[in-house]
């Protein structure tokens, strides 16, 4: 196939690694093998794992990287194919039916009977059927656009099934059926990134007419590396130790662990604050910047201080909340009053059983705690208030 303009495939493994570098995306050998037999064979690439692993980020560097068009088509639960595929532009249609009601004289103006006159009447409706009116979504889109395209499919896990049936004819034959004009096919395959964050099982059909690819959290010195592409700003050793953090606080137990990119906020939210160290009370006053939940963040503020310095004692009070009240509540405080412990109340809500357990990384489930292994993988944080015990 020749190259199309604005097209620039890859020649080899090691032109993978180096485009993708030169856009800032580490990617290791196994994760460019992949992406260049993508591009030689024609074939969707399946993307499955964690949430902020850098998923969604090889696809946009991918349409950089080759000079393509970036099409996405971003999934949700009761998404229907409209929204995946086509719709008809109706607010055009409806304009051409008042200028054919306007000329409609001069259309039966001189048919010689009332049967001929409805003919050339009929012989108006394929028009508002055509491609005059087809408002082409982001699958469509990539199927009969001219220019080269890079077709993202995030979060396809999220979508129905009925949508996964939507896609495979346009994953296997690089085509899309319009009953009412015919059948498009691609003159240039689009590549086709696919993601999941594993909330569900996708359909073995779907799964078959992919390359696949599980990408987890890397390994330290490779997410060290990412950190320092991103120039954040802070310095080498501070960032190596808080890559360190990070890795084991993913090791826990946690609702959500922190993401590549959760990393890379928190190194530049330590260097805007000028931290010249990785001090127990600097992590906990800006470990929200990677802990989203508050029963994660029960767990992080217990053992952070023994990550930054094992032999030293830190409190583990969460933030006093403001709700007009003056105090909090920290441990090992008696109280003489018969108030309710807020305390209390939140763990209660925080109880195995109130939140679905099907969710990636769950507690119990078969990928919760994991630990991060050799894969390729402006917020706001409120400081942790902390007296001593």
């Amino acid at each position: 196939m020749a190259d199309q303009p604005g097209d620039k495939p890859f020649e080899s493994v090691e032109e993978v690694i180096n485009r993708f570098g030169e856009h800032g995306y580490i990617a290791d050998r196994r994760l460019a093998t992949t992406v260049y037999l993508q591009s030689r064979l024609d074939k969707p690439l399946l993307l499955e794992g964690p949430a902020g692993v850098g998923k969604t980020e090889l696809a946009k560097t991918l349409a950089e990287a080759t000079g393509r068009k970036l099409l996405r088509l971003q999934c949700y639960e009761g998404q229907d194919e409209s929204k995946a595929l086509y719709e008809w532009d109706y607010g055009k249609q409806l304009l051409y039916t008042q200028m054919l009601r306007d000329k409609i004289g001069e259309v039966i103006a001189d048919a010689p009977d009332l049967s001929t006159a409805i003919d050339r009447i009929g012989a108006q409706d394929s028009l508002f059927f055509s491609d005059r009116f087809l408002a082409a979504r982001p699958l469509l889109e990539a199927i009969r656009g001219d220019e080269p395209a890079v077709l993202l499919v995030d979060e396809v896990d999220r979508a129905d099934e009925a949508l996964e049936a939507v896609l495979l004819e346009c994953l296997a034959e690089f085509q899309v059926s319009v009953p009412e004009v015919g059948t498009y096919t691609a003159t240039t395959p689009p590549y086709v990134v696919l993601t999941s964050n594993n909330t569900r099982d996708l359909s073995a059909a779907l799964k078959r007419r992919c390359l696949h690819l599980f990408l987890d959290y890397p390994d330290h010195d490779r997410e060290l590396e990412i950190v320092r592409s991103k120039n954040t700003g802070l310095p080498e050793n501070l960032a190596e130790q808080l890559v360190s953090v990070v890795r084991q606080l993913r090791a826990l137990k946690l609702r959500k662990a922190p993401s590549i990119s959760e990393t890379i906020d928190w190194a530049r939210t330590l260097a805007v604050l000028g931290a010249d160290e990785l001090g127990s009370d600097v992590l906990a006053e800006t470990v929200n910047v990677v802990v989203k939940y508050e029963r994660d963040l029960h767990q992080a503020l217990d053992v952070i201080g023994h990550m930054a310095d094992p032999n030293r004692e830190i409190p583990h009070q969460l933030p006093a909340h403001g709700h007009g009240h003056g105090h909090g509540h920290g441990h090992g405080h008696d109280h003489d009053h018969d108030e309710v412990d807020g305390r209390e109340v939140r763990a209660a809500k925080d109880a195995p059983g109130r939140h679905d357990d099907s969710y990636y990384g769950a507690p119990g489930s078969s990928d919760s705690g994991r630990r991060a292994t050799g894969g390729q993988g402006h917020r706001s944080f409120s400081s942790a208030t902390r007296r001593k015990s």
